[in-house]
């Protein structure tokens, strides 16, 4: 298997400076403030609409979106920058603004995910039943989605007890309606929370105080002394390494088969823990990210797409995802008074998810196996 990799002592490789660096950052913190701009122009409260319902303004929301996403993307690859080259950067200002670029980068993300894992969970338990329509559709004509899941949980409360359903379409069908109006109205709320959250935060003297710090790099990177004369491949390359052997370090001979049942043992027991397989994938994805970033430091504007990195990196968003919504039927499914239809239909469901995880993880292994092509 070819790989590339950063090699310092590659005499043939022409040295990158900390002036490359400077312009990184440069030009992350000049989109930061573009797309602050934008998302103040276009309102940035598009609100947390119902599933299927369109915003008032559905342009300006989308844009607003749009902005939010490049916010996150530029305080993303900030906050990575300052991590794998921070021998180069003033020390008290990098682990002073690491934290908040996560803090707000994490908090403008959370609205998408649950509108995402929503979408995801709902399509996943159409495909398994086998509706006509999405489960959450199936309530009385014109009720709002909320008020139908909260009706859909009186009445799983108020049902009388029945024999555990048996692993049929039939029965899935019938549970999944109710299914996906309980998803609907906890992740929605939780939507609607998050987009609340994100708002405050917009408008917080802390996220003021990060505009202000990303406002003084557009012009000023405060660089050591030593930078202008460092070599950051070394700094790059470490980061390569460490994903290396964190991908070493995963079950890639367990993941070699799509079907892996040791992922299902923990199933849907009382402890909401994270599932205990995924944390060093999700590291490996964290990883990957800043590997990625520090390519784009070296190489600037000419950075050569790694289809190998690009297909690993798909696979592991696929691997969170999934890991994300199987948790989330999980806890749907231990919500109390719920028909027994319902928690069976919840429990396919988190195990439909569960094999996605282990899907995404056997594509994972494939691609980054795979030959690199067209990386010079």
């Amino acid at each position: 298997m070819a790989q590339q990799h950063l090699d310092p002592t590659d005499p043939t490789a022409q040295v990158v400076s900390g002036d490359a660096l400077a312009g990184y950052l440069r030009a992350q913190a000049t989109e930061f403030l573009r797309a602050l701009r934008l998302h103040r122009e276009t309102g940035g409260d598009g609100g947390a609409p119902a599933r299927g319902k369109a915003r008032p303004g559905e342009n300006g929301s989308q844009e607003s979106v749009d902005a939010a996403r490049a916010l996150r993307r530029s305080a993303r690859r900030v906050s990575a920058s300052l991590h794998t080259f921070r021998p180069l950067l003033d020390a008290d200002w990098s682990e002073a603004i690491r934290p908040e670029l996560a803090w707000l980068s994490g908090t403008l993300a959370m609205e998408h995910a649950y509108a995402a894992r929503l979408e995801r969970l709902l399509l996943a338990l159409h495909r398994l039943s086998g509706a006509t329509v999405l489960p959450a559709q199936t309530g009385a004509v014109g009720m709002p989605a909320a008020a139908d899941a909260q009706k859909t949980a009186t009445v799983d409360a108020a049902a009388p007890s029945h024999p555990a359903a048996t692993p049929e379409r039939g029965n899935l069908t019938v549970g999944a309606a109710k299914a996906g109006a309980l998803l609907e109205r906890q992740l929605t709320l939780a939507r609607t929370r998050a987009h609340s959250t994100a708002l405050q935060a917009l408008g917080s003297s802390r996220f003021h105080a990060v505009a202000d710090n990303i406002a003084v790099l557009a012009s000023e990177v405060p660089l050591t002394p030593a930078a202008a004369t460092a070599d950051l491949r070394p700094l790059a390359a470490a980061a390569e390494e460490r994903l290396t052997d964190a991908v070493a370090a995963l079950p890639l001979v367990t993941a070699g088969s799509p079907y892996n049942a040791e992922a299902l043992i923990h199933g849907l027991s009382p402890d909401p823990a994270p599932h205990p397989q995924d944390a060093p994938w999700h590291q490996v994805r964290l990883l990957l990210r800043l590997h990625r970033y520090a390519r784009e430091v070296l190489h600037g504007d000419n950075c050569p797409v790694d289809v190998r990195l690009l297909a690993s990196g798909q696979a592991l968003n696929r691997h969170r995802d999934a890991s994300e919504a199987s948790a989330a039927a999980a806890q749907a499914a231990r919500t109390p008074r719920i028909a027994p239809a319902t928690a069976y239909a919840l429990g396919v469901l988190h195990a439909d998810q569960r094999h996605e995880v282990e899907a995404a993880r056997f594509a994972f292994q494939q691609s980054w196996q795979m030959q690199t092509v067209g990386t010079p």
